[in-house]
């Protein structure tokens, strides 16, 4: 993996023009790199620099956009799946989701991932690194790229937790939404976590107007434990305890996300409960947060043995939250005939995701 300050792409304008000082060229030729670079463009591909400046870079940084090693495209509704090649060989998945509002990636954050949730093919294996920030970005300019659409949004819920990476993450946020690079703002950003207690709170003082997405999955600390390692660490209070001071400092709704498994935690007991759970640690006579609950049934993978709740519990579910004043809607999935939900690609191509 390359060091960050040696990767062009994981750079902001202002650091830019330091390397550029340091391998005796004017700073200014950062405003001419910057934009280019985040259009997908190497320094070799650049007419507006010369090929001493162009020497000059490649002694001192490397630029690198994710290879498409694979590209799955659903004939349904158009969802493009990728299976992204990094410079060291090792693979991550994107998927670009086509909607009315306009297209939206999801990214990977890590090679494979050591949080353990049950239910997830991203963690089979273990985590093997984190993505560096131009590898972060490198997954939407090689997505615009090849499908040559602008893309409006972003998810951070692909492979790995990105609260696990987190210095990297915030230098991808800073980067992604610069106004002279793709310039996508933080309102049209959602970061998923599965509950590093410590690092949302921490985000919650970086003042991104993005939208936090918490994994719950269960509302009582035994079956979360059960299907989720992290909460053996941060258990449900603390987690939401931390949600709740994140929505006092940012005044920004958060979304609950509640994978439905067929006999762990489908059940109207189950709802009832979460229902319950949510409206005492987040809503008080101070306090009118929104909850917003997105009901995902569970993607079915081999390893792990897991069912998808039926139909019937799945609608039961979403209006017994309903009835307690917490909104609720169920995901619709996309890309359904080429898998797209992120891990299975990348474990169908046999490639390398052991625990270094």
């Amino acid at each position: 993996m390359t060091d960050p300050s040696r990767d062009l792409l994981s750079l902001l304008p202002d650091q830019l023009e330091a390397l550029l000082l340091s391998v005796g060229e004017p700073k200014y030729r950062a405003s001419q790199l910057f934009p280019q670079l985040h259009r997908g463009l190497s320094p070799d591909e650049m007419t507006n620099i010369g090929k001493a400046t162009r020497e000059k870079l490649a002694s001192a940084a490397e630029y690198h956009l994710p290879a498409v090693r694979r590209k799955l495209i659903s004939a349904l509704d158009g969802t493009v799946k990728y299976l992204f090649e990094l410079r060291d060989g090792n693979c991550v998945e994107s998927v670009v989701m086509k909607y009315n509002h306009g297209n939206t990636i999801c990214i990977s954050s890590q090679v494979g991932c050591r949080m353990g949730c049950k239910f997830c093919a991203s963690t089979i294996g273990g985590k093997v690194r984190d993505l560096i920030p131009g590898e972060l970005i490198g997954q939407v300019i090689a997505a615009q790229k090849d499908t040559g659409e602008r893309i409006s949004n972003i998810v951070m819920m692909g492979i790995g937790e990105p609260l696990d990476n987190y210095d990297n993450v915030i230098q991808f946020l800073k980067l992604v939404a610069h106004p002279d690079g793709l310039n996508i703002g933080y309102r049209h950003i959602s970061l998923s976590t599965c509950g590093v207690v410590p690092n949302i709170l921490r985000l919650a003082g970086q003042d991104f107007p993005i939208t936090l997405s918490i994994s719950l999955h269960a509302s009582d600390d035994v079956t979360r434990s059960s299907i989720m390692p992290v909460n053996k660490r941060w258990g449900v209070d603390e987690l939401l305890n931390a949600c709740k001071a994140y929505y006092d400092k940012t005044n920004r709704r958060i979304s609950f996300e509640y994978t439905l498994i067929s006999g762990k935690n489908d059940t109207a007991a189950a709802a009832t409960q979460l229902a319950n759970v949510l409206n005492r640690h987040l809503r008080s006579r101070t306090s009118t947060m929104p909850i917003h609950v997105n009901l995902i049934p569970v993607n079915e993978v081999t390893e792990t043995g897991f069912k998808r709740a039926s139909d019937e519990n799945i609608a039961a579910f979403a209006r017994i939250l309903e009835a307690h004043g917490i909104r609720a809607t169920v995901r619709r999935r996309l890309g359904s005939d080429i898998n797209a939900s992120c891990g299975q690609l990348r474990r169908a191509e046999g490639l390398k995701n052991e625990e270094t």
